[in-house]
């Protein structure tokens, strides 16, 4: 596994936090190159300084189709031949029912679950088709499964890129391109934050009394996927934590 990275070029979304965060420190520690991109150029200068010569970074919002096509187009060497994707970015905004929320909540995450995901693939992956390799490493949610109160459309755009993921897979089949979702439970990091527009008690009530997961073990989930033979793919990984388990249906006896 140590060398399993070694000089691959790895292109992560929403790297500025949380799970991207993680991703780029924990695998630029095995010798890949690091594209990290997202919206905050203080954390990714942060970053910069922390790793070094081996990571490019780029302020990018992946909501931006443009924005990401020149990105990409532009890329410097010897971070012009990608070999891994991690389509990162994503949010959560409320935990109001249907009829409470907002449209523009909605699109938001539309706009970054789904489209952003789209946008950087289709971008990449012409690449990786040329050349007969890569990694697609999608990030879903244990959401996009099993529904909660509140969950709504976060939940299905995870649905969606539990879909995308397999048919993604489906059509690539003949090629040497693996295709992965990750689908975590819950995992303590600013996601909550965002989610609850700020509001750091409530954020901080989400994981009282939970041992949560955190960004660095679904970085090592992520690595184990990488780290695999080049025959082997990965389809999915469903991690939660061990406090975490199913909910049951809801009846309501009240009519």
């Amino acid at each position: 596994m140590p060398q399993a990275l070694k000089d691959k070029t790895i292109f992560i979304t929403g790297a500025t936090s949380g799970f991207g965060e993680a991703f780029a420190k924990r695998f630029a520690k095995e010798g890949a190159r690091i594209i990290a991109t997202g919206r905050r150029t203080e954390r990714l200068k942060a970053m910069q300084q922390s790793i070094g010569n081996q990571l490019h970074t780029i302020k990018l919002d992946v909501r931006d189709k443009e924005a990401v096509e020149n990105a990409i187009q532009t890329l410097p060497t010897p971070f012009d031949a990608v070999d891994i994707l991690i389509n990162n970015a994503g949010l959560a905004l409320g935990l109001g029912r249907v009829p409470d929320t907002k449209l523009s909540d909605w699109e938001q995450m539309v706009d970054t679950n789904i489209k952003g995901v789209l946008y950087c693939t289709n971008a990449l992956l012409p690449q990786m088709v040329k050349r007969n390799s890569g990694h697609i490493i999608n990030i879903g949610s244990i959401a996009g499964t099993y529904p909660y109160p509140g969950g709504n459309v976060y939940g299905a755009t995870k649905a969606f890129i539990k879909q995308f993921s397999l048919n993604l897979r489906a059509d690539l089949l003949g090629k040497n391109i693996r295709v992965t979702n990750i689908e975590p439970g819950m995992a303590e990091t600013e996601f909550s934050l965002v989610r609850l527009q700020g509001d750091a008690d409530k954020a901080n009530a989400v994981y009282e009394g939970v041992e949560a997961l955190t960004a660095d073990d679904i970085a090592e989930t992520v690595l184990f996927s990488l780290a695999q033979p080049a025959h082997v793919n990965i389809n999915s990984i469903e991690v939660m934590p061990t406090q975490q388990a199913f909910a049951g249906f809801a009846v309501n006896r009240n009519q």
